[in-house]
């Protein structure tokens, strides 16, 4: 399978974006013309260029405005034409692209543009080059794949092909499976984009708001199931016009899009199984069943206020590290690891961002086949030298330096808390916590697709919509992925400006991602009471809150009396009632929430949010743990 990216796709200048894209391991580029335009090489050198970093050029694109034009038009349509394939000559390319014309004077007629690109194409024999034709959803005439196949197999010449584009068929709404009856060598090239569903003018929404395979909400991989049921065999290219990626990472955006394209072909494969993708085995999407660990790293004083903390909810320190300055706190089922070691990962994380989370464990039906599928995906495996006696766990380098370890039961690896830890005798007291019910992690709006790709190709995981939560000084975006059964939450929460809480968390711990962990109780008052002993210190929610809760909902005022006085705020979802309780922000914003989930409620309390983050700005954004 021959992956390809156009250049318009991701930012930085023509040479940066070659390296962007040889980096992500792509085989080839489609050369956007204003791109070559802009670079002050001439074609043959961009070609060499291009050749120079492992890639090839496999297609030109666009020319617009060909077909159906009236004299002198016409004939200036096919200068035009002989001028851009000896450009193609000096690059080294033998496909264009034209799009279906938008010209006011174009006459329109399938039989005329038939007879246009039937001429165009022998024109482009005598070069050895070929011609793909394809409509734009907001095309003058055509606007519809199955009008442009027609063109194409009314022109019926072997230099004139189709190029179909995800985005301009199911953009306007239009079914694939009529590719299916297509000739597959008809098909010359194959471009592709998902998007959000945003109801808009197909033209604002095209150029704006086009993203990975996956990251949106169209039927992308219908869309290629057709394609490959034609018998395409040709490049797999990604055409992206999005105004986050224009400004983002070069780098980051081109392996977003290769690994978009691996997991949308090899979804495709499995969906269909009797349809040929040339693309290596890999493991399917890996089940998580839970949060195995939660890590630290901490030194000196934040060492000693984090285990304050972690004291007054409850949790007891069971266990230390044979060979490491590690400690093992737990209740329930929930394991937090706090690691001020002097060496490796930890320290590192440190040394960037002071006390935060440095990694995250977690229980899959396979840890070998997670990292080999992560492999796959373009992801880096981690590892660091082994202390006598460790077991090696894989892992891999999540995003904005994050790492992820994976525990399964079948190779033994649950072992890890007897193999390598020494019981502490400390005594169990608990508050009640059962499990980690989500992890939410901060990040610029900015790299939000990113995330969500990345839990979503590499686990069976789904997204949510997109929800906007409103904070005093700005909006966080927030969307969630998760675990078909709710044994893995994620909450992903993009900051736009550093005014914001979560924008601030960022700036502060310059870019760590996780900034608070939801733990599981069943009995909410009693896990309250049962800190309150423990001295642990509450959000403090006004009682503006609990006036305007009364009239929201049909609460008892014994129920209400309750929730106040233990600073609880409450939701409800279909008559199936949430409940939370915050702690106080510590280590530049981060914090901890406690939730029941009564009934079913699959949310997260998100009408709550603009109240807890006031009143957390109420108390400031304090550097440090609070002392217990």
């Amino acid at each position: 399978m021959k992956t390809s990216i156009a250049t318009v796709s991701i930012s930085g200048t023509l040479t940066e974006k070659l390296a962007a894209i040889s980096a992500a391991g792509y085989d080839g580029i489609e050369i956007f013309e204003q791109d070559f335009i802009a670079h002050d090489g001439s074609p043959a050198e961009v070609g060499r260029m291009v050749r120079d970093h492992g890639l090839e050029i496999t297609m030109l694109q666009p020319f617009r405005d060909f077909e159906c034009l009236p004299e002198p038009l016409r004939s200036k349509a096919f200068d035009r034409a002989e001028r851009k394939f000896d450009l193609m000559q000096e690059l080294g390319t033998d496909l264009i692209l034209i799009c279906s014309s938008c010209h006011p004077a174009s006459l329109g007629g399938i039989d005329r543009a038939a007879n246009d690109l039937n001429e165009l194409g022998d024109r482009a024999k005598a070069r050895g080059l070929r011609v793909g034709y394809e409509a734009l959803a907001w095309g003058r005439h055509v606007n519809d794949h199955r009008d442009a196949w027609e063109i194409v197999r009314r022109a019926d010449h072997d230099n004139i092909g189709l190029i179909l584009d995800s985005f301009h068929t199911l953009g306007r709404g239009l079914s694939p499976e009529s590719i299916r009856s297509i000739p597959g060598d008809k098909i010359f090239f194959v471009q592709l984009a998902d998007a959000p569903a945003i109801p808009m003018d197909l033209l604002y929404w095209s150029r704006h708001f086009r993203n990975m395979p996956g990251e949106g909400d169209l039927d992308v991989r219908g869309f290629m199931q057709a394609v490959m049921a034609a018998g395409y065999s040709g490049p797999l290219s990604l055409e992206i016009f999005n105004d986050q990626f224009r400004g983002g990472n070069a780098r980051t955006v081109a392996k977003d899009g290769y690994r978009s394209l691996i997991t949308l072909m090899d979804d495709v494969r499995k969906a269909e199984p009797e349809v040929k993708v040339d693309l290596p085995a890999i493991p399917s999407r890996i089940g998580v069943h839970g949060v195995e660990f939660i890590e630290f790293t901490a030194r000196g004083d934040d060492a000693g206020k984090l285990a304050g903390l972690l004291g007054s909810l409850g949790f007891v320190r069971t266990a230390r590290h044979r060979n490491k300055d590690i400690d093992l706190w737990q209740q329930g089922e929930i394991r937090i690891v706090v690691n001020s070691d002097p060496e490796g990962h930890a320290a590192h994380v440190w040394n960037a961002r002071g006390l935060s989370v440095c990694d995250i464990g977690l229980r899959v039906s396979s840890a070998q086949d997670t990292v080999e599928r992560a492999r796959a995906l373009g992801m880096s495996p981690f590892d660091q030298p082994l202390g006598p006696g460790e077991l090696d766990i894989p892992a891999i380098r999540g995003l904005e330096g994050s790492i992820l370890h994976f525990i399964d039961e079948d190779s033994g690896l649950s072992r890890v808390w007897d193999v390598e830890f020494v019981p502490a005798g400390d005594e169990t007291k608990g508050a009640g916590l059962k499990r980690i019910d989500h992890l939410a992690q901060t990040m610029s709006y900015d790299d939000m697709l990113s995330w969500t790709l990345f839990y979503s190709s590499l686990f069976d995981m789904q997204k949510s919509p997109m929800v906007d939560v409103i904070d005093p000084d700005g909006l966080v975006r927030s969307q969630i992925v998760e675990s078909k059964g709710g044994e893995m939450r994620v909450t992903l929460n993009g900051a736009e400006t550093h005014r914001t809480l979560a924008g601030n968390f960022l700036a502060s711990n310059f870019g760590a991602s996780v900034q608070h962990i939801a733990l599981e109780t069943d009995d909410i008052f009693a896990t309250a009471k049962a800190l309150a002993d423990c001295k642990f210190e509450v959000l403090p929610i006004p009682a503006n809150y609990y006036a305007d809760l009364a009239s929201r909902f049909d609460i008892s005022p014994d129920l209400l009396a309750r929730l106040k006085a233990a600073n609880v705020l409450y939701d409800e979802e279909n008559g199936r009632s949430f409940f939370q309780l915050y702690s106080r922000s510590f280590a530049g914003g981060m914090f901890f929430e406690i939730v029941q989930r009564g009934g079913g409620y699959t949310g997260f309390g998100g009408p709550n949010a603009p109240f807890r983050i006031a009143a957390q700005k109420r108390l400031g954004r304090v550097k440090g743990v609070p002392a217990a």
